[in-house]
């Protein structure tokens, strides 16, 4: 199993310098050696006497060491100070199952605060309904350029269910994090997940056919089908309580349609009253009865006029 952040040496969440960053350098007792730089694309800063100092991927004391070794040739045990004036924004990757997934840019300043995992998933929008909150991962590159990426993994359903401590790592730039797919969640969980800050406060589902008030309803994240049809107001009297059909398209583009009896007594995650995703497309078919009257109706329609002129004639006559 991969390890969690918390597990690791503190070095390996240290924060790496990178383009963007600003820096205040001095030297102690040296007049004309303050600088305010910024880290150039390439990674590399300009400092007075010395000139080009590469520290891209380089934590503030290595930089410091470095920029001390590079004073210490015309300085005599030079006294260096490098702080972090303000830090670029952290650019991090959000794939699997969560709403939006993309690259985010994210700020990290004094009043926001450093952006967290949990903060990075309710950006990309919350873990969808297929989201596994056991199997959450963060892909995190190394600091040198041949090194190995490390791979931390969080177990947030356990702690959800059972208590304990939820660790909410900070998120650096460059990390990637990936909501892997449940298999085979139960109705605890499915629950869980949709009560949780990880997942989106409301999602939007299409409820279209014999109910009062057809169109996109906002219902909570995970409700079943039949709080979106009671949104609707519920099936008329022309309605099939028993073809509900329920339109879900896949991330693949692939779209699937399940066919069901509605029933609101049912319980969440049941066949016949399964939990809504983000984008759903509920039909509530007509009955048999209302199918045949709007065909007859349709069938004589075209009648009605001619039956009516006939009459006018009869009176006319």
């Amino acid at each position: 199993a991969a390890p969690s952040l918390g597990s690791v040496g503190r070095d390996a969440v240290r924060y790496r310098l990178g383009p963007g960053d600003r820096l205040a350098m001095s030297v102690f007792k040296m007049e004309g050696y303050q600088a305010m730089v910024e880290v150039l694309s390439d990674g590399t800063i300009n400092l007075p006497r010395i000139g080009t100092v590469d520290v891209w991927g380089l934590t503030l004391e290595q930089a410091r060491l470095r920029i001390t070794a590079r004073y210490e040739k015309f300085l005599r045990r030079p006294l260096v100070y490098l702080d972090l004036e303000a830090s670029r924004p952290v650019k991090v990757t959000v794939t699997g199952q969560v709403e939006r997934p993309g690259v985010f840019s994210l700020p990290s300043t004094t009043a926001t605060g450093w952006p967290t995992l949990v903060d990075v998933v309710q950006t990309a929008g919350g873990v969808t309904a297929s989201g596994d909150l056991s199997n959450i991962e963060v892909l995190r590159p190394s600091a040198t350029a041949d090194g190995r990426a490390s791979v931390y993994q969080f177990d947030y359903l356990t702690v959800l269910r059972d208590g304990g401590h939820a660790p909410n790592p900070l998120i650096y730039d460059g990390d990637s994090i990936r909501v892997h797919q449940s298999v085979g969640a139960n109705n605890v969980d499915l629950i869980t997940t949709a009560a949780s800050n990880f997942a989106p406060d409301t999602i939007k589902v299409n409820v279209i056919g014999e109910v009062s008030r057809p169109g996109i309803q906002q219902v909570p994240s995970n409700a079943p089908l039949s709080q979106a049809i009671l949104a609707s107001g519920g099936i008329t009297r022309r309605g099939s309580q028993s073809t509900v059909e329920l339109i879900r398209v896949d991330g693949k583009g692939e779209s699937t349609v399940t066919v069901m009896t509605f029933d609101p007594k049912a319980v969440l995650s049941s066949p016949s009253n399964p939990p809504l995703r983000q984008g759903d497309v509920v039909v509530v078919n007509r009955t048999a009865l209302a199918k045949l009257s709007d065909g007859l109706t349709d069938a004589f329609s075209p009648l009605t006029p001619i039956v009516n002129a006939a009459s006018i004639f009869r009176i006319l006559n």
